[in-house]
């Protein structure tokens, strides 16, 4: 069922079950985070691996501050700078925080969204919410209430729509080392917006275990190959009977294409952030046997987009 009724969708996660609620990144699977039930259901609707930790949802930094242990000057900075918004920061975690939430980890992943739905929501209910990507694992987002109840409505009560998701993506993740920003994945908010506002230095992580969401190599996938090429018009020469849909990064002229899809007007990248998970869902759909796409440019948000294609073709 798909509806805007916050005070239902309160009343069934007190109740211990799942309802897909809308944020500005992506649409999440959530369920009460302090009740073991509910959040084992959600590991069993997505099909996600136990060892695939989830991100903590709270209306406030005054609430997370409740599930974290010690949030340093620089997380705080952070927090206070950029939420409610995709930024999530990994902490240590408090003894209210269940190890299922985790992995078993000492920390966890803590964000305020910024989505008027879901804000409501989160400040009518005394829990805070786990809220994975509503559907099944390593596949494509879900960015649109119609995407949700095309994968999972069928196995969870309800669908709160707030619209189609503003960015489009999943929310940056970042840790705090050594008075460092380390980011854990590329996201909504890009590292040149992190430094810009808040001065702090950054890095890439160079961890090599799973310590939060979207670290798996093969993650986002579509049912069909999706493969990056250097030129689309090359390969397809040199491939001339393969059938493709394409996805390009802005509009140009391709009228002997016949499956072709925009991702924008004119190469913005926030457009193409916005746009992606669903014109993969589209060409996905498509009657041909794989999706070409060509390497996006490695700047602001399109290291997010980026980080996701090549996950989707599992490189």
């Amino acid at each position: 069922m798909i509806g805007n009724d916050v005070a239902h969708a309160a009343r069934l996660l007190e109740q211990g079950k799942l309802v897909a609620i809308p944020t500005e990144t992506v649409y999440g699977l959530a369920g009460n985070a302090l009740d073991i039930n509910a959040i084992g259901e959600i590991y069993l609707v997505k099909n996600r691996p136990i060892f695939n930790p989830l991100i903590l949802h709270v209306p406030n930094l005054e609430i997370a501050q409740k599930y974290v242990t010690h949030f340093p000057k620089e997380a705080l900075k952070l927090a206070r700078q950029f939420w409610p918004g995709s930024l999530s920061i990994l902490l240590p975690k408090s003894e209210l925080v269940q190890d299922i939430v985790t992995a078993g980890s000492s920390h966890v992943v803590i964000r305020v969204p910024n989505h008027p739905l879901t804000l409501k929501l989160l400040n009518s209910i005394d829990f805070p919410l786990v809220a994975p990507s509503a559907n099944i694992s390593n596949t494509v987002s879900p960015t649109s209430a119609d995407h949700v109840q095309n994968g999972i409505g069928n196995q969870i009560d309800y669908i709160l729509d707030g619209g189609k998701c503003p960015i489009g993506i999943e929310s940056t993740i970042i840790s705090i080392e050594n008075g460092q920003v380390q980011v854990l994945r590329e996201g909504g908010i890009s590292q040149e917006k992190i430094i810009k506002m808040s001065g702090l230095p950054i890095s890439g992580s160079t961890k090599k275990s799973i310590q939060t969401p979207g670290q798996l190599k093969k993650h986002y996938a579509t049912q069909k190959p999706l493969h990056i090429v250097e030129s689309i018009s090359d390969y397809l020469t040199e491939n001339p009977t393969q059938n493709c849909s394409i996805l390009y990064y802005e509009e140009r002229d391709n009228h002997d294409i016949e499956h072709i899809h925009f991702l924008s007007k004119d190469y913005d990248l926030s457009e193409i952030a916005n746009q992606l998970f669903a014109l993969m869902r589209l060409a996905d759909q498509d009657p041909t046997d794989c999706i070409l796409i060509e390497p996006v440019k490695l700047e602001g948000i399109g290291r997010a987009v980026d980080d996701r294609l090549r996950r989707a073709a599992n490189i």
